[in-house]
């Protein structure tokens, strides 16, 4: 039975960087298992953002797993709820929170100096008890990402609200960016509310006495609703697992059927232990037939405007999870990998974008087309294009392109 290998290392596209001789950080970071793979497959590249559709990770990972977002979309707050293990009734309308930094009116930092999960699962139950009501819920997460689940909250339409990612408004003004549209005092209250109550926390005067950013207000976004998707093993004929650090992926994966798979030393930023989700795919797929690895420490620091970070993001991702994988791959016949980002995090804005991705094909069936190496610039190159991105998982399955 061939194996089928994704690995996702969340936002390692970018722009060209003076900086960097007018290369991408994945043209100037050194990653010889990319560049193997490169040279002995095929790149290609894919739309995973849908025109008009926002270019956010839960639209572009759903494109990825082979859904098509502009049917199957509802709002990232439901994924995540369903990793939490939150079941949401049919008018209930869960919301991502994160746990920010605010200084005056100003969006400081959008992840509170990633503010660690024992510290954030503290604030957020002492909000739950503050402002916690029987319609109106907080659920800790990891780190600064949590959630709040407004029952009966499709009721107010609630869903409908235009609200903005902190992390596209860092730096910006919070007044200026709060949600917008019909009953948007509802969620605006609760943010404003909690700012003095997390002001006060004895959490936050640590941080501040150590002079880190105090987690001193919550951020409300990603709304939606319970979706409706069938299973991975339905629409592709494979088992399965998930690795990530993010209740977004992994409750993606509850969602679709997949085993989610938790590793100890996965944090969702620099720190992750990258040899450990490396090890936890070999693993899988000792009696799994397909697994997706997911790594979010590039778009962390494509957020942060951080260079350096990014590349060592990129050369670790290289390293002990693409290297871990194609190690146990050299004595395996019937195996195909998959590597690519979900969308672009250029440094130099500091957000996501919603151009074209470049992946990289190898394995059985893969022809070998000699590319020179795992780039945006060589993914130009090529004749393999998915304008709907979500058509890509089909073809990496099954070699159909439609």
């Amino acid at each position: 039975m061939t194996k089928y290998i994704v690995l996702v290392g969340d936002g390692m596209a970018d722009y060209p960087i003076e900086e960097l001789g007018m290369r991408t950080p994945l043209e100037a970071a050194r990653t010889p298992n990319m560049d193997f793979i490169a040279k002995n497959g095929s790149l290609g590249q894919a739309k995973t953002i849908p025109e008009k559709m926002t270019p956010a990770s839960d639209v572009a990972n759903l494109s990825i797993f082979g859904y098509d977002p502009k049917r199957y979309y509802s709002g990232r707050g439901p994924l995540e709820a369903a990793n939490l293990g939150i079941d949401l009734e049919e008018d209930d309308v869960a919301f991502r929170c994160n746990l920010i930094t605010a200084s005056g009116d100003t969006l400081l930092d959008y992840s509170a100096g990633h503010i660690k999960s024992t510290e954030a699962e503290k604030l957020i139950k002492f909000l739950d008890q503050k402002l916690g009501t029987n319609k109106m819920r907080f659920f800790p997460g990891i780190s600064y990402r949590h959630l709040l689940l407004a029952k009966r909250g499709a009721e107010f339409k609630l869903q409908d609200l235009k609200c903005l990612p902190p992390h596209d408004i860092s730096g910006q003004s919070i007044s200026k960016n709060l949600p917008k549209g019909d009953n948007a005092d509802l969620i605006i209250k609760l943010m404003q509310d909690s700012r003095e109550i997390l002001e006060n926390h004895e959490i936050n005067h640590v941080r501040l006495d150590l002079k880190e950013n105090p987690a001193n207000m919550i951020w409300l976004w990603g709304q939606g609703r319970k979706p409706d998707m069938p299973k991975f093993r339905d629409k592709f004929g494979l088992s399965g697992s998930v690795i990530s650090a993010v209740d977004l992926i992994k409750g993606l994966g509850r969602i679709l059927g997949l085993e989610v798979i938790n590793v100890p030393g996965a944090t969702g930023y620099y720190d992750t232990d990258y040899l450990a989700k490396g090890q936890a795919a070999v693993k899988s797929l000792e009696k799994n037939d397909f697994v997706f690895v997911h790594v979010e420490a590039p778009d962390e620091a494509g957020h942060n405007g951080d260079l350096r970070e990014k590349l060592t993001a990129i050369e670790r991702f290289d390293q002990l999870i693409v290297g871990t994988i194609l190690d146990y791959c050299k004595n395996k016949v019937d195996f195909r990998i998959m590597v690519l980002p979900d969308h672009a995090t250029p440094v130099s804005i500091k957000t996501h974008t919603a151009e074209e991705i470049p992946f990289v094909l190898y394995g059985k069936g893969i022809p070998a087309k000699n590319f020179l190496n795992y780039s945006e610039k060589e993914a130009q190159k090529s004749e393999l294009y998915f304008k709907n991105g979500h058509e890509l998982m089909e073809y990496f399955i099954h070699g159909e392109k439609k």
